[in-house]
């Protein structure tokens, strides 16, 4: 349903003025005093900027934003973007990209038939609708709902190992997702993957968070570039990977597709901020190749393959205890 109407200057504009065309770091999945977090708007939106982020979505418990809230704490260099954690009895989901004081219905559960009606509502409105914490081990958190319907999943949310025993579990929801990838990529019908903090206390915020390619700093911006998986996950800002794929004179970015022409494909990746850690290359097959980065942190590391071996080509960035630092949605190879 939707909410009463609001005045739209209660609440933060749509657009920042932002560095055009650009990467911008953002975490779309933070709770405030407004619903069960610990920290105030300003507080989040303080440590969001020290944190390196250009961006975030404000996703309440199954309510809108509250207005009067979050439009002063918007800049010409900060997008705050309107949503909700729909915290459904068989799965979380957030609606991202709300309207002012617009609301998703959150009684609605896995085989009732409502799901469809709430995914229709936020797309209507140019929303995207991402599957939260796919494995979190708390009643409900495991998400029951077919991904059929969801434009992106959630498969990093919150610090990637954790002593906190309701932390989602990272390993499985990327494996889930890896499954999918190799089944629906040929397809078309794949899905994106994305990582937020899920913040509810102090020093959560940013960790981790997606790293988006977007025409401007705006909503629709921000969630066409996430929606196209123009996009890849970090640990914090400290992190930074360039990955490209080139076949034929021509080349492409993660989320993009290459023509290899029945030809060669050199993939290359540079990492920086993650000392003596490890990137692997995945497809299909699974993890095709494995390359240890130097002690400082900074490395350039290339595979072959053509696309005939490989539908697509995505990597990972752990550090030496296996935890990720990094990953990146994937490059598809025609």
């Amino acid at each position: 349903m939707r909410g009463r109407a609001l005045s739209s200057s209660s609440f933060p504009p749509a657009r920042a003025v932002g560095r055009g065309a650009a990467w911008y770091r953002g975490d779309c999945h933070v709770h405030s005093v407004h619903s069960d977090g610990e920290l105030t708007p300003e507080e989040l939106a303080l440590r969001a900027r020290a944190a390196g982020l250009d961006f975030i979505a404000t996703t309440e418990h199954n309510s809108a934003a509250a207005p009067g809230v979050w439009g002063q704490l918007a800049a010409d260099d900060f997008l705050i973007v309107l949503g909700e954690e729909v915290t459904t009895r068989t799965g979380h989901w957030l609606a991202l990209g709300l309207g002012p004081g617009e609301v998703v219905d959150w009684n609605h559960r896995v085989g009732d038939g409502l799901i469809g009606q709430c995914l229709d509502q936020v797309h209507r409105g140019g929303g995207l609708c991402v599957a939260a914490h796919p494995h979190a081990p708390y009643p409900s958190g495991d998400f029951m709902f077919p991904f059929r319907g969801f434009d992106v999943v959630e498969v990093w949310n919150g610090a990637w190992t954790s002593d906190r025993p309701w932390n989602a579990d990272n390993e499985a929801a990327l494996a889930e997702w890896g499954r999918s990838l190799a089944a629906d990529i040929r397809t078309g019908a794949w899905r994106p993957a994305m990582g937020n903090s899920d913040t509810h206390l102090e020093g959560q915020i940013g960790v981790p968070h997606t790293v988006v390619l977007a025409e401007e700093l705006s909503t629709e911006a921000v969630l066409a570039g996430i929606r196209s998986g123009r996009s890849w996950i970090a640990e914090s800002a400290d992190v930074d990977v360039a990955f490209t794929a080139r076949a034929a004179g021509d080349a492409a970015g993660v989320g993009e597709r290459l023509a290899a022409h029945g030809g060669q494909v050199d993939v290359r990746a540079s990492v920086h901020g993650v000392p003596t850690g490890t990137v692997s290359f995945h497809t299909e097959r699974g993890k095709v190749h494995r390359v240890s980065l130097p002690g400082d942190g900074a490395g350039a590391v290339r595979w072959g393959t053509t696309a005939e071996e490989s539908a697509f080509v995505r990597i990972e960035v752990r550090r030496p205890d296996g935890r990720v630092a990094a990953l990146t949605n994937p490059i598809i190879l025609t």
